[in-house]
């Protein structure tokens, strides 16, 4: 795994889940249900 593909814990809760998500390439990943969250979401 290089520094770019680096999980970062934290990141605001999953909607469906409330699992705490992570950052990685401007998207939040959760691990349960993968992105919810792109950077590009202009309803954001």
């Amino acid at each position: 795994m290089t520094d770019t593909e680096t999980h970062h814990a934290g990141g605001p809760p999953c909607p469906f889940c409330e699992t705490a998500m992570y950052k990685r390439h401007c998207k939040y990943v959760c691990p349960q249900h993968g992105v919810i969250i792109d950077c590009s979401d202009p309803f954001r």
